[in-house]
């Protein structure tokens, strides 16, 4: 069948084959396969279902039919309150599934360790778009619930030199933490930092080690970007954390 490139993927080559989607196998497909086998054992429908590995050593995964805000400019609806609100459920739905089972481990939940718009599948009109599923769990490891409510927070908001509107933002933040229903909330900030800083040093440290998909990424000028969002998030942590 013909293989359709999907757009977006700045790691890997993502393609299309009728209704399902290949990606190369990486060090944890394995946790990652495990991870969604239970998610739909538990009949948990917001995550593509594993289906094996093809000819070309790539697994197959299920294809969920939506839309998939990989620009950088995104359909306005995807930043609705109720998107958000519905992110944030969906998130509290797996982490809870997740919790106390053998793949979280001595960890609260399995975190998705990448959530943002580009993961997420939506659904609905233009204006009225809310989210359905996530995908890309590459990333998924052993984790605390805050490591992904601060990612959520920190991409779907994006936090940094774009936001033009504090208050608002300080009131989706607390929109998601209550739609999550996070409790502690007093290391959200520091660990959207955490996430932050992070990101950056892997990705130059990855690009240093001759990775390819680092090196396209810090010849885009996403450690620049990260750097600014970092130094934004630190200047006005005060007032994010009041706003909490």
């Amino acid at each position: 069948m013909e293989e359709i490139r999907l757009p977006g993927g700045w790691i890997n080559e993502v393609v299309r084959v009728g209704d399902t989607v290949r990606r190369p196998l990486r060090s944890r497909s394995r946790f990652v396969h495990e991870l969604l086998k239970l998610l739909r054992q538990r009949g948990w429908p917001a995550a593509p279902r594993f289906l094996g590995v093809d000819e070309r050593d790539r697994e197959i995964l299920s294809h969920i039919p939506g839309h998939v805000p990989w620009q950088e400019c995104r359909t306005p609806g995807v930043t609705s309150r109720r998107a958000l609100a519905r992110v944030a459920e969906l998130v509290r739905e797996f982490h809870d599934l997740t919790a106390g089972t053998a793949l979280a481990g001595a960890e609260e939940v399995v975190c998705h360790n990448d959530l943002s718009p580009k993961n997420t599948v939506y659904r609905g009109p233009d204006d009225g778009l809310l989210p359905v599923a996530f995908i890309d769990w590459d990333l998924a490891a052993p984790g605390s619930r805050i490591q992904d409510v601060a990612h959520v927070c920190w991409q779907y908001l994006d936090l940094g030199p774009s936001v033009t509107d504090l208050a608002d933002t300080g009131r989706s933040l607390r929109l998601i933490c209550d739609a999550y229903g996070l409790t502690g909330r007093d290391g959200l900030v520091e660990t959207i930092l955490w996430w932050q800083d992070r990101c950056r040093h892997g990705i130059e440290a990855g690009a240093a080690a001759g990775d390819p998909a680092m090196r396209r990424l810090l010849h885009a000028g996403v450690p620049g970007s990260l750097r600014a969002a970092y130094a934004w998030v630190a200047h006005h942590r005060s007032e994010l954390e009041r706003r909490l």
